[in-house]
Parts: structure tokens; sequence; C-alpha cells
């Protein structure tokens, strides 16, 4: 059976759906004011994996992907390069879709763009503010909605916040984002009403345009329901985010948003943390131009524990490079030896076998690569020892673990 790490009750839990054997997953796409870089797509990875896992054992799976397309930073950036928001999107977008094509990552069912539910951010905002959770304020000559956390009971769940430390002090935050990691202990915006220079849309509650912390909730509720089985991201989604979706989407619906949360860690870059002040800052077409194959880049991301840190240098993903390469290559000597022996078919089950045994363990990618490592290095000692059958059904094996990992063929 999957086990999963469950970020919101903190234990690895056996993985259960709400539909036997369909599963449906949100996971958090990328801003598109900007290109996403390397440690954005180690998120996306570890999703992909995910998924790619889930179908490799039966399951039927609904991704959906959301796209931020509107927001402070958006209107801040297209302004900057003089485009419309639509221009600078449908730019980064692109960027986006052909790195999934590099990277070999499956295109999720639901690539959402934030700017097509508004209407659902609206009628969620329209139902929190009759249920008392969310209500209107003029800040600087906008009609704003806001919510008020102190309201929804189990605020912070999924963060584990200490809800005794909040204040108690009528606080607003006007932003979508803000810098840091320190939480806002305040109401959070959910709708900023229309200025001159702002872009707005017309409906039913006012002229505005969703905050970003209402627009995961509506681009999921809208085309997946207030249900999840699984809701996954980066580490950093854990502050002033998902704990935000959840409260939304759970204040209207009162039911369990998602059973299942994965979050995935950091990438470093020189054991610093990615920055363009700094200098270190990677896009998967910079790997590619060093001479790196999509596929290289996608074995250093996916190998490891996706929720611990992970350390990106160019002599890190030579030698992740070099083993894999190593690994291919046993596959393909083993594909041409001569082969005399009759010797076990059960070896491609073991194969198998050893793989499940790791991926079952929370998504454990590098104890199953290593597995397999091992396993290639023995047969390839002594090859005379196995027969036709033997190597088909290790082939035949390889090939359906590498639709989970796509990267050994």
């Amino acid at each position: 059976m999957l086990n999963l790490y469950n970020t919101l009750t903190r234990k690895t839990e056996p993985f259960q759906p709400e539909e036997d054997m369909h599963v449906k997953i949100y996971t958090c796409g990328p801003s598109t004011y900007q290109q996403p870089h390397i440690g954005n797509y180690r998120t996306f990875l570890f999703e992909d994996i995910l998924q790619g896992y889930l179908e490799y054992l039966g399951y039927s799976v609904k991704r959906l992907i959301t796209l931020t397309d509107v927001e402070d930073k958006a209107i801040a950036e297209a302004k900057k390069e003089n485009l419309t928001i639509e221009e600078l999107s449908r730019k980064n977008e692109a960027v986006f879709f052909k790195d999934l094509n590099i990277l070999k990552i499956k295109k999720p069912d639901f690539p959402v763009r934030a700017s097509s539910a508004v209407d659902q951010a609206a009628k969620l905002i329209a139902q929190l503010i009759d249920k008392g959770y969310a209500y209107w304020y003029t800040y600087k000559g906008a009609k704003n909605a806001y919510f008020d956390p102190l309201k929804f009971k189990s605020f912070g769940k999924l963060a584990h916040l200490d809800m005794s430390q909040w204040s108690n002090k009528k606080r607003r935050f006007h932003k979508d984002t803000y810098p840091g990691t320190p939480w806002n202990k305040g109401d959070f915006v959910l709708w900023h009403g229309c200025k001159q220079d702002k872009v707005c849309y017309d409906a039913p509650i006012g002229n505005g345009r969703p905050a970003w912390n209402i627009q995961d909730a509506a681009i999921v509720t809208k085309n997946l329901g207030f249900t999840v089985d699984i809701a996954c991201g980066g580490i950093d989604n854990l502050v002033r985010h998902h704990d935000y979706t959840l409260a939304v989407a759970e204040a209207v619906s009162e039911k369990q948003f998602s059973r299942t949360w994965l979050h995935g860690g950091h990438l470093l870059v020189d054991g610093k943390k990615m920055s363009k002040s700094i200098g270190n800052v990677y896009y998967p077409s910079d790997i590619v131009g060093k001479g790196f194959a999509g596929e290289e880049l996608r074995f250093f991301l996916v190998y490891g524990d996706y929720r611990e840190k992970l350390n990106f240098t160019f002599e890190a993903l030579a030698q992740t490079s070099r083993k894999l390469d190593e690994f291919k290559k046993m596959v393909a000597e083993l594909q041409k030896a001569k082969l005399k022996g009759t010797g076990e078919e059960a070896l491609g089950n073991q194969i198998i076998s050893v793989f499940e045994e790791h991926m079952n363990n929370n998504l454990d990618v590098k104890g199953a690569f290593d597995s397999l490592y091992q396993t290639m290095e023995k047969l390839n000692q002594e090859p005379k020892k196995l027969g036709a059958k033997d190597v088909s059904g290790i082939m035949d094996s390889l090939r359906r673990v590498d639709s989970v990992l796509q990267c050994l063929f």
C-alpha cells in the first residue's frame, strides 16, 4: 500500500482516496509574471512522480495545476515590460509548457488560470460574507473584502499555528503577498476593489479582482469541487497560502478540503537560497545550455527525498548524470549479452517488487533507483546465467518503472 507523509497530521499514513481508484490532485503552479526556475520545477517534478506512480498503481488521476496570472506582482511586471497582463502571462506560460516537455513532466489535466475563475471567486466571497467569515472594508478608496481568520475555528491547522499567539487587535493585510516567512497575524484580503491604475473585472459583488489568497480555492472548487484527495506544493506554501486556501474552501462547504497534504523541500544553489540579487537563479534552458539533457536535470531533481532540502551544483548534477549514464550502459550491455542459461523468469517480478517497496514508502525515488542500480550490477557480472526470457522480463519491468521515472530509456 502507498504510504505518504501528510503535512496535516505530521504522520506517514496509508493513502486512501475518497472514491476507490479515482484520485483528484490539486497542485500549486507558477505565478506567470515570471519564468519558473529549477527550484519551482523540483516541486512540479515530485508532483509528476506522484501522479505517475498513482497511475502506475492503476489509479485514474485528475490533476489540476493553478496558473497565477492576475496579482500585484503581475500588474507591476506588466507595466515594467510595457505589456498587458495577458501578454505577459501568455509569454511565460509558453516557456512553462516548453519546460514541461524538456523535463518530461506530464501536462496536468487542468492547467487553469486565475483569471478564468473570477466568477467563482466572487461567489465564494459572497458566501463567506453571508456566513460572517469575511467583510467589506474601504482602503485607500477601494472597497475590498477581507477574511477574518479568528472566525474560522480551525484556522492554521495545516501549518500547526499556535492561534493563542494571534493578535486580537484588528489588523488588515492589503497586499496579495508579502516578502519573508513571518505570518501576517491579521485579516487577509480576498478582493481588491477597482482603482484607476488596476486590473478590474465586472462581478456581482462589485468591480475588482480576486486576491491571490482566494484564487486557488476558486480555481479548485470550480473545476474539481470542494474536496480533493491530495493537495501539494512547495514548503513555502505553508506560510500564508495553503492555510488560506483551506480556510476559504472549508468555511464555505463545511467539508474537509483535502485529506492529504504534501510539501516539497527547498532547492539551494551552492548552499544558498536562489536569488536574483546573488545571481544564482537557474532555469531549465540554462542547464540545457550547459550541455546537460533535460532527463539528466529531471533525474537530479527527483533523486532524493522530496521533503528535504537539495543543494544544486553543476558538479553534483554531473555526478548524478554519470550514475544515470552508467545505469543505461548496464541495461544496454545486458541486452547485447550472449545468453546461454535458462535463468529465473521471476527476475522481472523481483525488480517490480523492489521498486514498489521503495516507492510505497513516501515516494522514495532514491532508494528505488539505487536498488535497481545494484540489481543491474549483479546481473551484468554473470550475464551468461540469464536466459532470453529473463532479459525480456527485466526490460519489460524496467520500462514499466520508467513510466514513472521517465529517465531510464
